[in-house]
């Protein structure tokens, strides 16, 4: 008795392959994040609360220094990248979980790139982190931020960009963890530093010395500065006051473009998206 052996065929690798692998896990990020209302809700309380609350209370303190300006209207950049930070986090977050319950596994001996998953997965973190963050640009006219076509799509590039850096970030220290409990402590440890030294909470004028050399290493300062400057560039508001709640970001007494800025979380974006694939290529 004899047995036939049945050929299995592989598909070839291709970047076809690659495009469709980025587009399914993106797409699969976008309907994880639907299908979770919960998520979708504790993601904005947050930055609401500081906005509306502690945005609040802390403009009776400084009202007077700041004539004709809402210190809500100064803290809402800032608020707008505290959103899109922590949702670009929790969905980078995901990869642990598909690792504790074996989904991982099957994507990464998938016929396709590992470079496409990565790739997938920080596209789909960016698009869900910006997706959050048009709740809060719809919140614009409450804080005193007008409406302006310009502005809103400028603030929505920017955000877009801040996210994919985030979540690559994320990947990039997602790829080698085995549970989500260390994820979550890493993520604290790592993100609120990083939020409350990017000037998303006050201004980066007339600050200590060694503040004002931890806000210039904080890579998150040069996705929050361009988003103050749009904001601010859309306001009429006095020069002091522009001076003192807009300063820029300044190295060497050289205030940096906005250009520059956006150049800088790209390229970090690109070298943290290099570090995640090359740390899932070592996956096991």
């Amino acid at each position: 008795m004899t047995s036939d052996a049945i050929a299995v065929r592989v598909p070839r690798r291709s970047a076809a392959h690659d495009l469709r692998a980025v587009k399914v896990v993106l797409h699969r990020e976008m309907l994880r994040f639907l299908n979770d209302r919960t998520r979708m809700i504790s993601m904005l309380i947050q930055p609401v609360l500081w906005l509306f609350v502690m945005g609040t209370g802390l403009g009776t303190l400084v009202s007077g220094a700041i004539p004709g300006l809402d210190f809500r209207t100064f803290m809402y950049p800032g608020m707008i990248s505290m959103t899109v930070i922590m949702t670009a986090m929790f969905s980078a977050g995901s990869i642990v979980w598909d690792r504790e319950f074996g989904f991982l596994r099957e994507m990464l001996v998938a016929p396709v790139s590992r470079t496409s998953i990565v790739v997938g997965k920080c596209l789909g973190g960016a698009v869900v982190a910006t997706a959050q963050g048009i709740v809060i640009l719809a919140l614009a006219g409450a804080v005193g931020v007008p409406y302006d076509p310009v502005l809103m799509l400028t603030l929505l590039g920017e955000m877009f960009l801040a996210a994919f850096t985030i979540t690559a970030f994320g990947v990039m220290m997602a790829a080698r963890m085995k549970n989500m409990q260390s994820f979550f402590g890493l993520m604290q440890v790592a993100i609120m530093p990083m939020m409350f030294l990017s000037g998303a909470m006050f201004p980066l004028a007339n600050l200590p010395s060694w503040l004002h050399v931890l806000t210039t290493v904080n890579p998150l300062t040069y996705a929050v500065d361009p988003m103050r400057q749009a904001v601010f560039g859309s306001l009429h508001v006095a020069p002091q006051v522009d001076a003192m709640l807009n300063p820029g970001v300044s190295w060497f007494g050289a205030k940096l473009s906005i250009g520059l800025e956006l150049g800088l979380v790209t390229a970090i974006g690109a070298v943290l998206l290099g570090v995640a694939v090359a740390q899932f290529r070592r996956a096991d």
